[in-house]
């Protein structure tokens, strides 16, 4: 389908150039004091895993302000919510321990990247640490933090994320219950049924 692919990263480096002293120097091995709260700040991450095989998984977790836990310089915990039960993210992790880590906080345009190594974890003070409402995850996951870095706003900055003026209309997408059940097919199911299960998860099932 494509035939000027780049090959090498010597090919890549004539086309693109090096990075700034900046840009190297802001890598660290461990969390200093930014990091921390900036992961204390933010609401969002997207985890990035990959299985043996190096097919590759992005997971979004979520929760309020401080859902991740930071312990020490070069550990930390995410709480796994209840989902979809796939554990796309979690059968990699298994496989291959590697994580990258992408931690967003609203208005921000920086966001912050942690790389390391994960486990899924059920150690009791942990999970008693997550609860929510008296509600204790059933699992956590475990990052052992070998690199972490800001990156820079240049990407929140071009797609005007946190500007709701810029944002796009999305009138001419289809209804959430529509896309999934048009994807699943559930059996003995319709639109309307597909978007009451939605809701009841959305409200009732979140912890």
């Amino acid at each position: 389908m494509f035939h000027d692919v780049i090959k090498s990263l010597d090919e890549l480096r004539a086309l693109v150039g090096e990075p700034s002293e900046l840009a190297r120097a802001k890598q660290l091995a461990a969390l200093d004091v930014h990091c921390r709260s900036f992961i204390a700040h933010a609401p969002f991450l997207l985890m990035a895993t990959a299985n043996a095989a190096g097919h590759c998984d992005v997971s979004p977790k979520g929760d309020a302000p401080g859902f991740v836990r930071v312990l020490g310089d070069h550990h930390l915990v995410v709480p796994d919510r209840p989902g979809n039960k796939r554990l796309d993210g979690m059968r990699n992790i298994l496989e291959n321990p590697n994580v990258g880590l992408i931690f967003l906080v609203p208005g921000v345009g920086e966001t912050l990247r942690v790389n390391g190594r994960a486990a899924i974890v059920r150690d009791p003070e942990v999970l008693a640490a997550c609860a929510v409402d008296g509600k204790q995850p059933l699992l956590a996951i475990a990052v052992e933090v070998r690199e972490c870095f800001l990156h820079c706003a240049k990407a929140l900055r071009r797609s005007h994320l946190w500007e709701p003026a810029a944002w796009p209309d999305v009138s001419g997408l289809a209804p959430r219950a529509r896309m999934f059940f048009d994807q699943a097919k559930p059996a003995g199911m319709t639109v309307e049924d597909l978007e009451c299960r939605l809701q009841t998860s959305y409200t009732t099932g979140l912890y």
